[in-house]
């Protein structure tokens, strides 16, 4: 492509990604002269208004996060129809293209990347934010393997692996990396972010998502029913302490995962500290021999079974040569003695040799964070293995376990534990906006019988636009649930949309995508709102009306204009041949009145009538350089 400049400042230089819903390039900021990367999105979603705002109010929250393990960004625009951000360029790769070329990762660098990300999260946590699509795509490694956590609220590509809720587009996350409660629809908070983190743990571990089908919505049931494997059981020599880090961070409860992100960065500590301290082979089990080299005998030693000299004729040097040997032979000895008795006592700290004489404590009705804090005190392991269903255990609540209680085992022994899913009863899934075909399959995954009426609707045939029980109630497994798809021939009606403060150009998009047509445009003067924004509309928002109708609207002409006089000096220019930009920022936006125009220093100055709206600024500069920057109130033609 040409080189394509943004609003005078940003020079594209190359594409360096191409997403879902956006291209990135890598550009130049000609104002602060840094490489930058800006994201622009695709013209296919340029004429969502309700995509657009949400694009903007997201990415303004996520500018306001500092931290190093977060993508900063700078500054978020539009140009014509470019909505588009600008953000820190991170040389590197996506941890994605890193877990694809070198899983799995050794566990010491799955702690130093969980560290980092986990950090990122919880600077954004403490502002409120949650990212709710955390996944290695979306992380990026630099070359000094920095992770920085990108798309801050704003990932919202729709693509075959992103679940949608149905009734307000939101949508939910990526189905390999997303949390049980955002399967279900339900209410998402930081420890969906702790749970895809995990999730994205047990990837660089392993090289593979625990859960995988051949569709997003078998994906998502996984999620919420299925057991996750442990790594473990994937590949050898994963540490003990950190497969228990990832399975409690995955934790199909939200209440038995870590509380904050925080919490996880110190149980990494703690294991970064073990292993520091124990050191790697016997912290992870490791089955390897010490590395004693044998003792080889001095080749100009005489062994005695070959040579029999009397005691009283053994001559000088070979008695010494004999004692040296002894010396090493000793030595020898007592080095493998030391290294046996230290790997004994390190073996029986960490509970694989030594007698049974711990008794298995009653975790039955425990919840499994619970389980896990007496089972610590106890100097036990736990472990889930499945969940089952229970009228008797409330959800979360151990069920059975194995060793039962009271048995003896020895220390750091795994006890099995079984889990309750509750009764029976089943939350419904949300299935209103799929196909009849994809809503049956999800409830008859969800153990619930269909029931299809077809009704006469605005919607696409064959959409579901009504079911009962509604999404998110109790029902019995097997129950009927009742869904209604559309005949598509029903007369639509669509609510007005709020268009006050837009842009013309915006609120003709709104009415447009709401299913209107675009009705009468009048202009006022108006000092409330700047020049080129709606003040009025025909019918209030929130009004019903039947597509096809005509909204027509009021567009301000501004508080008026006014012209004010500047003088540039060229005496501050270094150059005796130079170029002059001159920049206005006023209320009806930022512009080049200059750009980039030769001058000659002889000429000593020139003075510019400059016109504008409101209050602003005037920024001079003589290349590149900034020599000027005045207040300027065009109202009153007062410069300061």
């Amino acid at each position: 492509m040409g080189s394509k400049v943004i609003v005078g400042r940003y020079e594209l230089l190359e594409k360096i990604g191409d997403g879902g819903m956006a291209v990135v390039y890598k550009a130049k900021d000609r104002l602060l002269n840094r490489a930058v990367a800006v994201k622009i999105l695709k013209p296919e979603y340029t004429n969502d208004d309700k995509f657009i705002n949400n694009f903007r109010k997201e990415s303004h929250a996520a500018a306001s996060l500092s931290h190093p393990n977060i993508v900063s960004i700078y500054d978020v625009g539009k140009e014509g129809n470019i909505n588009y951000i600008v953000m820190e360029l991170v040389e590197g790769m996506p941890l994605s293209r890193l877990i694809k070329q070198r899983a799995p990762l050794d566990y010491n660098t799955v702690i130093d990347y969980s560290k980092q990300i986990a950090a990122g999260l919880a600077a954004a946590h403490k502002h409120g934010i949650i990212h709710r699509d955390v996944k290695p795509h979306n992380i990026l490694v630099n070359e000094d393997g920095v992770c920085k956590i990108a798309d801050f609220g704003i990932a919202k590509a729709i693509s075959t692996t992103t679940i949608v809720d149905g009734t307000s587009e939101k949508i939910m996350g990526s189905v390999h990396y997303f949390s049980p409660e955002q399967a279900r629809g339900g209410y998402v908070d930081e420890k969906s972010d702790i749970y895809s983190l995990g999730i994205v743990m047990y990837e660089m571990l392993t090289g593979q998502v625990p859960f995988d089908a051949d569709n997003p919505v078998s994906v998502a049931l996984m999620h919420i029913n299925e057991p996750i494997t442990p790594p473990s059981k994937l590949v050898d020599g994963i540490p003990p302490g950190l497969e228990k880090i990832v399975m409690k961070a995955t934790d199909k409860f939200q209440s038995n995962r870590f509380k904050s992100a925080e919490e996880l960065i110190e149980a990494l500590d703690d294991i970064d500290l073990v292993s520091r301290v124990v050191g790697n082979s016997v912290f992870m089990g490791s089955e390897q021999k010490p590395n004693v080299k044998p003792v080889q005998s001095d080749p100009y030693i005489y062994d005695e079974e070959e040579v029999q000299v009397p005691r009283e004729t053994v001559p000088p040097a070979v008695a010494a040569a004999k004692k040296r040997r002894k010396r090493r032979i000793i030595t020898a000895l007592l080095v493998i003695a030391a290294v046996v008795a230290g790997l004994a006592i390190a073996a029986h700290s960490l509970g694989i040799i030594g007698k049974a004489n711990i008794e298995v404590p009653d975790f039955k009705g425990r919840t499994v964070e619970e389980a896990e804090k007496i089972a610590e005190a106890k100097e036990l392991d736990v472990d889930i293995v499945k969940y089952e269903v229970s009228d008797e255990y409330k959800t979360g609540e151990v069920m059975d376990q194995n060793p039962p209680a009271g048995e003896k085992v020895k220390k750091n022994t795994t006890i099995e534990l079984t889990v309750s899913k509750g009764s029976d009863e089943g939350v419904v899934p949300n299935v209103i906006g799929l196909s009849e075909k994809d809503a049956k399959k999800l409830l008859k995954d969800s153990e619930y019988d269909v029931e299809v009426r077809v009704v006469t609707a605005p919607q696409t045939k064959g959409i579901v636009v009504n079911q009962s029980p509604g999404a998110g109630e109790t029902a019995k497994k097997g129950d009927t649930v009742t869904i209604e798809v559309s005949d598509g021939e029903g007369k639509e009606e669509g609510e007005v949309p709020s268009l006050i403060g837009m842009s013309e150009s915006d609120a003709k998009a709104a009415i447009t995508n709401a299913g209107f047509e675009v009705g009468n445009i009048s202009e006022e003067t108006n000092g409330d709102y700047k020049a080129g924004q709606v003040i009025d509309q025909e019918y209030p928002a929130g009004t019903t009306l039947e597509k096809g109708k005509s909204i027509g609207f009021t567009i301000s002409k501004g508080a008026g204009s006014s012209t004010v006089q500047l003088y540039i000096d060229y005496a501050d220019a270094v150059n005796d041949v130079f170029y002059l930009t001159v920049t206005v920022s006023d209320d009806d936006g930022t512009r080049n009145v200059i750009s980039n125009a030769q001058r000659q220093k002889e000429k000593e100055g020139e003075t510019l009538k400059i016109k504008g709206t409101g209050k602003g600024t005037i920024t001079v500069v003589f290349d590149n350089d900034t020599v000027m920057r005045r207040n300027v109130d065009f109202e009153t033609g007062e410069l300061s």
